[in-house]
């Protein structure tokens, strides 16, 4: 089994990445598109379902074509995806039935303060290890069954399935024949008991989201169906064999196999998870508790979780909405080009914060600015913001788990840059380690789909493939990190509740 390859596609919150591994988890070619991003009122953040798909099927044809490889020499295609954003199709003719709610999107904020209002936090945390926040999918689908005409009647008779991006694309890949998700996608859902490994009635009750829409829950690496010979390329039919949520698949690409070890993604937001192993660790942090991912038929294995809303969307806000920058890349010199902060601190709440705060009214904010700021200062500020982020995220997981970290794995396009990696350490005061594959998204579904159809044949074998670039250890003292850290928490203080007079 060690000829061949195995094709991963990466469906992030921006664009279509399509990676192509090798037996020895190498990367031989690579292929990406953005789409567009939809945003029809502050707050609401959508995309088109439809284009997502087209551009997959484009980025996928363009990573053969790159790497000169055929269809037929592919053993098997793992999906990894942004999770929580929601699609509802038209089981008849495969057609979206409306945009898709991105994850973002905070449109059902006062929805979720009426079911805390109603006392249901501890009911939804105990049975889904999540908070009620309009992040999840459960809310996203109860508003487009109630505000898309005519379409609560049509689920009800079973004509509508609903999928996270995931289910989406295994749907369109095999031709309609397979409605599934993976446990991780499912954990995301605010509808799934993680603990009973079951949709919950009292939740879909709840909700009045009806149970004929949702799909069928399976391991993370398990064979789901075959690709449609009308759908992909030629036809030769390849096994669809691994799902995993993007932050869940990078915990598994970052060799993370065992309870205590943790990383951290920089995508359009950041998500530090912790393997807990076959335990459950509820948190009393507002972290999440999370489905890492099953494999086969063993038992399936969790995870805490901080989720950042935005991290690197902050540096393509500087790009496309201030038009400070014309490339990400440009952050770093542009950062380099001052010693110091000097006081200047953005908090990066341009869609409320994440955890562990779960503020959706909270909203950006740039502090400390002088007649003296600069480019640099501002470019300095945004970096930092996903590093103090981080922080604030790995101290509660720390009080929660009794773990304390020796040091944490970084992956994501950002881990790239090393003034980032380096002020990440600096804050933290433990090492970060990048790996030589920074891809770890697109990795981790690739092994899941490889261990599925035995392209690989265990997970000891997937971890000897882990490998590292650059290790970065702080190089400022404990008065100074904390001073910096005591500021940044004024900062955020200060965005907190902003738009809640708004509405």
């Amino acid at each position: 089994m060690n000829e061949g390859y195995v094709l991963s596609i990466d469906q992030g919150t921006t664009g279509s990445t399509v990676l192509i591994f090798d037996h020895e988890g190498q990367i031989k070619s690579r292929a990406y598109s953005e789409f567009t991003q939809h945003y029809p009122k502050p707050g609401w953040v959508e995309h088109d379902a439809e284009e997502i798909w087209l551009v997959t099927i484009k980025v996928i044809a363009e990573a053969l074509s790159a790497a000169n490889i055929r269809a037929s020499e592919l053993r098997a295609i793992g999906i990894t995806n942004q999770r929580e954003t929601t699609v509802l199709w038209d089981r008849a003719t495969g057609k979206p039935v409306a945009n898709a709610i991105v994850w973002q999107d905070r449109r059902t904020a006062r929805f979720c303060d009426e079911l805390k209002e109603r006392g249901l936090e501890e009911t939804v945390r105990r049975k889904t290890g999540l908070v009620i926040d309009p992040y999840f999918s459960g809310t996203k689908v109860k508003w487009l069954l109630d505000n898309v005409a005519g379409l609560r009647t049509r689920a009800e008779r079973g004509e509508i399935a609903f999928g996270t991006i995931d289910c989406w694309l295994v749907w369109r890949l095999t031709g309609g024949k397979a409605h599934v998700t993976d446990y991780s996608n499912a954990s995301r859902t605010l509808l799934y008991n993680i603990r009973e490994l079951r949709w919950d009635e009292e939740i879909l009750e709840l909700l009045e989201i009806p149970r004929a829409i949702l799909p069928e829950v399976k391991p993370s690496s398990c064979v789901y169906g075959e690709t449609d010979p009308e759908m992909f390329f030629g036809t030769h039919r390849i096994p669809v064999a691994g799902i995993a949520g993007d932050q869940q698949a990078a915990l598994f690409g970052q060799a993370c196999h065992r309870p205590g070890l943790a990383k951290n993604t920089y995508g359009t937001g950041s998500f530090v998870l912790m393997n807990t192993g076959n335990k459950l660790v509820f948190s009393n942090e507002k972290l999440l508790t999370t489905i890492a991912w099953g494999i086969g038929d063993e038992p399936v294995e969790y995870a805490l979780e901080g989720a950042i809303f935005i991290t690197g969307a902050a540096v393509q806000w500087l790009r496309d909405g201030l038009k400070m920058i014309q490339s990400a890349a440009e952050t770093k010199d542009l950062a380099r080009s001052v010693p110091h902060n000097e006081g200047v601190y953005f908090v990066p709440a341009l869609v409320g914060l994440g955890a562990p705060h779960w503020d959706p009214y909270a909203r950006g904010l740039l502090i400390g600015i002088t007649r003296g700021t600069t480019q640099g200062h501002v470019a300095r500020a945004v970096l930092e913001s996903m590093a103090y982020q981080t922080r604030d995220v790995i101290e509660a997981m720390q009080r929660d788990s009794g773990i304390t970290l020796q040091e944490l794995r970084c992956d994501g396009g950002a881990s790239v840059n090393s003034v980032l990696i380096q002020f990440q350490a600096d804050i933290l005061g433990v090492p970060v380690e990048v790996p030589r594959i920074v891809d770890t998204t697109a990795l981790g579904a690739a092994y899941l789909a490889g261990l599925a159809t035995g392209f690989w044949e265990s997970r000891a074998e997937l971890g000897k493939k882990w490998q590292l670039d650059n290790r970065y250890t702080p190089r400022i003292g404990e008065v100074e990190r904390e001073k910096l850290f005591r500021r940044w928490r004024k900062a955020v203080e200060r965005a907190r509740g902003w738009a809640l007079d708004d509405e």
